[in-house]
């Protein structure tokens, strides 16, 4: 009589060890969604994904441009370049009502020729060139420290090289193309490239 509790221990021991692999953890499972939507990765990597800082200085996500066709400007108010601006507005104005976006972003990256405040820079833009399009807080658009955008829009199409170095980005959040700062607002070109992304 004294055996029978150890062996029922023992197949206790056994059928427990039966169970089988242990199943996969719930990262492993949302890999195998993420295979099975292909674009959800796609989607993460949308510069409409991104957050930056308004000239305001409060929190600006991206998404609310997105599904539109945008112009990204690195600004400064102290640049050979500065009077694109005037041109900068006019196409937004000409463009704005076509799901089309410009924005801007003041950099000191060259030649320190940004730096003032966001306050200051907002008036100069103001009472200067009438600026109406979307304007966001100081950035770094070049080497350590660079903001979101500016990571995102410099991975395939490079870092700009001077004030006023222009990205298209299409609908969908990738970067169409690159113009570069001596291209002008009324450049032909560009205007192409621009009604072509809105098509």
């Amino acid at each position: 009589m004294s055996f029978i509790p150890i062996v029922l221990v023992t197949v206790r021991l056994v059928l427990a060890g039966s169970a089988g692999p242990t199943p996969p953890a719930v990262p492993a499972r949302q890999e195998l969604k993420d295979q099975k939507d292909p674009k959800a990765k796609e989607r993460a990597m949308s510069f409409y994904d991104l957050t930056e800082t308004s000239i305001d200085l409060q929190p600006a996500p991206l998404a609310r441009w997105r599904g539109k066709v945008s112009l990204v400007v690195n600004t400064a108010s102290e640049c050979g370049n500065t009077p694109q601006y005037a041109g900068l507005e006019k196409l937004w104005q000409t463009y704005k009502d076509r799901d089309f976006t410009l924005l801007g972003f003041p950099s000191n990256d060259f030649g320190h020729q940004e730096p003032g405040s966001e306050a200051e820079i907002k008036k100069f833009c103001s009472l200067k060139y009438h600026v109406t399009f979307p304007m966001f807080a100081k950035v770094k658009t070049r080497g350590e420290g660079k903001s979101p955008a500016y990571l995102f829009l410099t991975a395939k199409h490079g870092e700009p090289r001077w004030n006023f170095h222009k990205y298209l980005v299409g609908k969908d959040g990738q970067v169409i193309r690159a113009f570069s700062a001596d291209v002008q607002p009324e450049d032909p070109d560009l205007r192409a490239a621009i009604d072509a992304a809105l098509k």
